[in-house]
């Protein structure tokens, strides 16, 4: 196990800037105070990697990359789990076996140590295809090379989701990819291809352990396809030759390497299915239509032009390529998109279902997530205007000052904005609205008397000044969004409706107490509990940390209604920790309002804080409509 401070330093590698130590309690299972206790003992050396401030804790990435270099050659600083990986990396490399003993010297630590190791890492062997051979003190890794080829890079994906805690990098030894990425953006369009840039690391992860492997003698057999089984033409992509030749091409020039054939179709093959789309020839462009159609009526958004068609169903056919040999692609924006996104991300949960009853095609949560981003662009490219905040602009006449003040606030705040133009008396010079009718009002000069939204800026206004103009519009939309969202929930969640604690109950089982309670209601049916159920297992509806948000996909309420639990204690919610589970029911009429409630609910919860504030406020159903009311209103 690492040490503890450790997990402190994995939750920070993985925030992006200050956290809370109510939040890192909460991550870490541990009081305020023993996380100001990890914090020193991670800071320990005499360099602070882990800073506090008023806002919480934040990692130093730059100080905690100094410290690994520090180590980066002592075997004696690796962690449990990092001493394992690279004993794993080690037999990898080592076709005659390890000697136990020397194994033993090189990491400082006992005999007994490294035979722990070795059963932990035959545990970690289980279902890959490999397994340990041991000859007295000498122990061999043995299996297939694909398989060694998958481990190898799992290792090194989960080295990097721990940040740089192990201290000594699997990635040592691998080829720099950076010239060879550039080219293969380069040469991908040149055949025909649009890149991926997101699944791009990872095939470039593939391509190094290839060439690491090539150069130790460890090749792929001529009729090996990526999951070790014999390869076969139903599943090998028409690109491969031109994909192949570049790919050729690019190490040869890159790496001086000449790759065997069996590598170069391994290897393009990963690159078409993965990271690289044709960009014309879809096979599957009848039924996506006829899902996107479905999608368009049922959730009352415009999706189906056909170069969107043509494109997602370019993507699908890769999709079920990766699919038929169960290796998709990882998305690293999953997380973000699920919380940003919920609605476009649950679009996407349900063409992923069409995909599997129609095409059998199954597909994993990052699979979903590229779904969602085909879809999001698509619904940004088609949007229609959002809540339009009318703004009157108050400045003085003077040549054309005024003129150029409205023009570059029209230029930086877009099309969701109504402009109108007063003097500095507060008339209007278009006919439109007064600054009294208006949502905000942004003036050179203060008002003679006080309006509730104003924003004063330079005649010639600066990027902060802008910005803060943005900041006041995104405020007021949001207050919007957040009044409508508490008049719903105040009419949808009755007191029958509102569970204070579950009892340890797991997550299906607080599915089906809240569907109890609608039923007993009268708003759903035991098929709409099923079909809550079954979206459940598609993908967690734990769109934030401390937020799970169970519905199903069809529309069969009788009325729109939402139950709600809140709990003290986590709910374990698909490898999250949830507080609060509200499960949605929404009638046929209530489509548009399904769309607004389930985006606005995420949104308002998204914030730690206001979940806390639910957990500590909501004891009885007063509690929960007196705090609903005031996080709507902050």
């Amino acid at each position: 196990m690492p040490e503890k401070w450790e997990r402190l330093v994995e939750v920070l590698a993985a925030d992006e800037g200050w956290t809370t130590a109510a939040r890192l309690s909460e991550r870490l299972g541990v009081s305020d105070r023993t996380v100001r206790t990890y914090a020193a003992q991670a800071n320990r050396d005499g360099e602070s990697v882990v800073v506090s401030g008023p806002d919480g804790y934040r990692l130093d990435r730059e100080a905690w990359a100094r410290r690994a270099r520090l180590h980066v050659d002592s075997r004696a600083a690796i962690t449990p789990d990092g001493r394992r990986a690279r004993l794993i990396r080690d037999l990898a490399d080592a076709p005659d076996g390890l000697d136990l003993h020397e194994v033993a010297a090189v990491a400082h630590v006992s005999e007994s140590t490294v035979e722990a190791d070795l059963g932990r890492v035959r545990s970690r062997l289980e279902g890959t295809g490999l397994a340990l051979e041991r000859d007295g003190a000498t122990v061999r890794l043995i299996g297939p090379e694909t398989a060694v080829r998958r481990l190898v890079g799992a290792l090194v994906r989960e080295e990097g989701r721990r940040g740089i805690r192990d201290l000594s990098s699997l990635r040592e030894g691998f080829a720099p990819m950076d010239g060879f990425r550039r080219a293969l953006l380069d040469g991908l369009a040149d055949v025909g291809y649009a890149p991926n840039e997101y699944a791009l690391d990872d095939v470039l992860l593939h391509v190094a352990i290839a060439l690491d492997r090539v150069a130790r003698d460890r090749t792929l057999d001529d009729d090996a396809d990526d999951a070790g089984a014999p390869r076969t033409h139903a599943t090998v992509p028409d690109g491969d030759e031109p994909l192949a030749a570049l790919v050729d091409e690019l190490v040869v020039r890159e790496f001086d390497v000449r790759l065997p054939p069996a590598e170069l179709r391994h290897l393009a093959r990963l690159i078409e299915t993965r990271a690289a789309t044709r960009r014309s020839g879809a096979t599957r462009a009848g039924v996506l239509r006829e899902i996107v159609d479905r999608i368009s009526r049922d959730w009352l958004v415009e999706l189906g032009d056909d170069e969107f068609i043509e494109r997602l169903a370019l993507h699908v056919d890769n999709l079920a390529a990766r699919a038929a040999e169960h290796s998709f692609s990882r998305n690293p924006l999953t997380a973000s998109i699920k919380a940003a996104y919920p609605l476009i991300y649950d679009l996407a949960v349900y063409l992923a279902s069409e995909l599997a009853r129609l095409e059998g095609i199954t597909v994993n949560d990052d699979e979903i997530a590229y779904l969602a981003m085909h879809l999001g662009a698509q619904l940004e490219r088609t949007r229609a205007r959002g809540d339009v905040v009318r703004i009157a602009v108050v400045a003085p006449e003077y040549h054309d000052a005024r003129t150029l003040l409205v023009e570059r606030l029209r230029g930086r705040l877009g099309d969701d904005v109504e402009l109108a133009v007063g003097d500095a008396t507060g008339a209007d010079a278009d006919g439109a609205a007064a600054p009294s009718d208006a949502d905000l009002v942004v003036a050179v000069l203060p008002p003679r008397e006080p309006l509730p939204h104003i924003v004063t800026v330079s005649p010639f206004p600066t990027d902060d000044d802008v910005e803060r103009v943005r900041n006041e519009v995104a405020r007021l939309r949001r207050g919007r969004r957040r009044a409508r969202l508490a008049s719903t929930l105040s009419r949808t969640i009755g007191p029958d409706l509102f569970v204070r604690g579950v009892d340890g109950r797991e997550s299906e089982d607080v599915i089906r107490l809240l569907g109890d309670r609608l039923i007993t209601a009268g708003v759903i049916d035991d098929d709409y509990v099923a079909g809550a159920l079954e979206r459940e297992r598609m993908s967690s509806t734990a769109f934030t940390d401390l937020l799970a948000v169970p519905h199903a996909m069809a529309m069969t309420a009788t009325r729109s209604a939402i139950a709600i639990a809140i709990d003290e204690h986590p709910i374990d919610w698909g490898g999250a920790s949830v507080h609060v589970v509200a499960l949605i029911a929404f009638a046929e009429s209530g489509r548009a309002e399904f769309q607004a409630v389930f985006d606005q609910f995420v949104e308002a919860f998204s914030e730690p804080e206001n979940v806390r504030r639910l957990v500590r406020g909501a004891v009885d159903y007063p509690g929960l409509l007196a705090e609903l009311s005031g996080i709507m209103a902050s």
